[in-house]
């Protein structure tokens, strides 16, 4: 009999959804094929770097079609076994191409087919900061921290719900020390880059243990450099945002996600993984425990709670003296404004300066103004290749489009009459220069991206804001969470009313959540504080629930009203959005596609508890000079949802090539529109 062929299944980081497959390269020795290494293929007329995925004797093609491997980059594999599952997992579930979603889990430098370096470099960033002594424990913080160690070694989720000042970290903290101390690794993830310089300084001064840092913000040498330290295992620790939920651990032990109902940990291009999701399944594939921590925590995570599928732990109340902050709605219907700032509020703010204390006004808007309109003729100033306004920027003075970052000089005049424009609504920019004509000898600090573009701002101000150089801070959901301002008494959140009527059905739990987020900033230290919420619709029963019962009150609610609409997380829902230059080549892949999904569930007898709908418009139907049309899937099991995308997958395909647009899957996602 013939000897068996080997062949290789290479993944590459390409829009193909399977791994392709390759003889060895000649020579080779089949000991040193393992997955996860790195391969050079040819591939049409170009070399390309890939990723073992499986070694296989069964090919479709005959093995006489089949191009050998030009070389192999590694000896040893850089991702092992339980991560390769999980990536195998994520690509699935995902419904994305099996290369691209293993190339995330490499930093940029491996990703181009570098070799290792020949140094590994320093352990990790090694400190000698002298620890400071260990405070002492709540009875609820303790309580909690227990129970995290009692399941050390077991694939646990464990749902931390603590208000703001609780003291959350100090339970991630010991959990992160003894894991540690038995010789293993934690990971460690925050929602914002902004989060990661705080929480390092809280590790070095209590555990002085060496850290990897994996951020966007890093140079890819950095970023390399402390992706080898974890691997390695010469990091006990590693810090990162988002994509190091990918970082491979030599003994893993724990990971912890912080203000895990943030929607920054879901990837909106590309790869649309969450993090936090992926957390979960990386927890049961590695047999380790998960602590999702959040004041706030998603409706998600808390009916998966209700469910059994997560522990819930509580700290009810903030560590020491502090005390929650009293909350109160502004009804600013029938105040005089200066600005967006109303007449009571400008009052409170006044006063609190007076005490030589600090005040921190939330906006989520950035920019000046975020409408331009004639006042002669009514023109208003628009994207010419969004379905959006251009947003006044005084600093500089030009117009921008926030979704595809167009840039235009502002007019003086309008380019039709030659009337004079009127700047509607407000951004932080423009609060910004209301507080500095109300309160003229304040320093007052504004925190958004455009202010904290460069690095090393954002630690700047924060550093300036502690100290009490600053007065009062504008700024956006940056500075909304996971800060400690000892100073900041009181809290005005300046429009409330964007969530309460939004199409996106998770504006009223993303409104609860920043409200209670920016509040929690308000009274922390020996000061009580106060939050001030400027509404136009003080009746509204969302605003009232959440001020009478906080938020479990208002969680109830939000669940009970998701599970009679059948919405997320009661049903499981798949948004497929289509995108063309032209608007009737969206609208026919769709209606297509839509079509060819009906027939499945129908020869498959699936129709029952399955809902497709649409194709419609996306919310904002042009962006970026392209329309953009979707369709929505829903069903109670993702089991199917998975199966008829699965099985759709060539027609959708071959349906986008006839009509030259493009298409992405995004699962459970963050809204109808991302």
């Amino acid at each position: 009999m013939p000897g068996r062929t080997t062949i290789l299944r290479i993944a590459l980081p390409l829009s193909l959804r399977e791994p392709l497959d390759y003889l060895p390269p000649e020579g080779a020795d089949l000991r040193e094929m393992r997955p996860g290494i790195r391969v050079e293929v040819p591939l049409a007329k170009r070399s390309c770097t890939g990723l073992l995925s499986a070694l296989t004797e069964h090919s479709a093609l005959p093995a006489s079609r089949l191009r050998p491997a030009i070389r192999l980059i590694d000896r040893q594999p850089l991702l092992g076994p339980s991560l390769l599952r999980l990536l195998h997992w994520g690509s699935r579930y995902y419904q994305h191409p099996v290369g691209e979603a293993f190339f995330t889990a490499l930093p940029p430098l491996l990703r181009r087919g570098r070799p290792l370096p020949a140094s590994e470099g320093p352990p990790a960033d090694a400190n000698t900061v002298q620890t400071e002594p260990r405070p002492q424990l709540t009875r609820e913080q303790r309580q909690a921290t227990d129970a995290i160690l009692r399941g050390a070694n077991k694939p646990e989720v464990y749902l931390l719900e603590g208000v703001t000042g609780s003291g959350k970290t100090e339970v991630y903290l010991k959990a992160i020390e003894k894991t540690v101390r038995d010789g293993k690794q934690a990971l460690l993830l925050l929602p914002e880059i902004g989060l990661v310089p705080q929480h390092i300084q809280q590790i070095e001064r209590r555990l002085a243990m060496p850290m990897a840092l994996m951020h966007s913000q890093r140079t890819d040498r950095e970023r390399l450099l402390a992706w080898l330290a974890a691997r390695a295992g010469r990091a006990p620790i590693v810090v990162g945002t988002r994509s190091a939920i990918w970082t491979p651990l030599l003994r893993p032990g724990l990971v912890v996600i912080d203000e895990e109902h943030d929607r920054s940990y879901k990837q909106q291009e590309r790869f649309r993984y969450s993090a936090r999701d992926v957390a979960v399944m990386r927890a049961k594939i590695e047999g380790i425990p998960l602590i999702l921590g959040s004041a706030t925590p998603s409706l998600e995570s808390l009916r998966n709670a209700g469910r059994g599928r997560y522990k819930h732990l509580r700290l009810p109340a903030r560590v020491g003296a502090a005390r929650l902050p009293q909350m109160r709605l502004l009804d600013v219907r029938r105040h005089p404004m200066q600005g967006a700032i109303s007449a009571p509020l400008e009052e409170a703010i006044r006063q609190q300066l007076g005490q030589g204390l600090q005040v921190l006004l939330f906006l989520n808007r950035r920019g000046y103004s975020p409408a331009l309109l004639c006042h002669q003729c009514g023109r208003q100033e628009s994207c010419a290749r969004c379905d959006a306004n251009l947003t006044y920027h005084r600093i500089p003075r030009e117009l921008r489009c926030h979704h595809c970052g167009r840039r235009l000089p502002k007019p003086n005049r309008c380019p039709d009459c030659g009337g004079s424009y009127l700047e509607l609504g407000h951004g932080t920019q423009r609060i910004e220069a209301t507080l500095a004509r109300l309160f003229p000898d304040a320093r007052i600090a504004r925190i958004d991206r455009d202010r904290t573009r460069r690095k090393g701002t954002l630690e700047a101000l924060l550093q300036e804001i502690r100290s009490g150089q600053t007065n009062i801070m504008v700024g956006t959901q940056m500075i909304a969470k996971g800060h400690h301002l000892e100073r900041v008494t009181l809290v005005g959140i300046v429009d409330a009313d964007r969530g309460l009527y939004s199409q996106d059905f998770r504006a009223a739990e993303q409104m609860a959540q920043q409200i209670l987020q920016v509040g929690g900033r308000a009274g922390r230290g020996a000061h009580p504080g106060t939050v001030l919420i400027q509404t136009h619709h003080p009746e509204h029963p969302w605003l009232n629930t959440l001020l009478r019962e906080g938020y479990p009150g208002f969680a109830r609610l939000a669940l009970r009203e998701r599970k009679a609409a059948s919405l997320p997380p009661y049903r499981r829902m798949v948004l497929l959005q289509a995108e063309a230059a032209d608007r009737e080549r969206a609208g026919r892949f769709l209606r297509q596609a839509c079509a060819h999904l009906h027939r499945q569930l129908a020869g498959n007898g699936r129709q029952q508890d399955m809902e497709i709908w649409g194709p419609f418009p996306a919310p904002m139907a042009r962006r970026a000079g392209r329309h953009r049309q979707q369709l929505v899937l829903q069903s109670s099991k993702a089991e199917r949802l998975r199966e008829i995308l699965a099985r759709g997958l060539p027609e959708l395909e071959r349906l986008r090539q006839k009509h030259k647009c493009r298409w992405f899957i995004d699962v459970d996602p963050m809204g109808i529109l991302q």
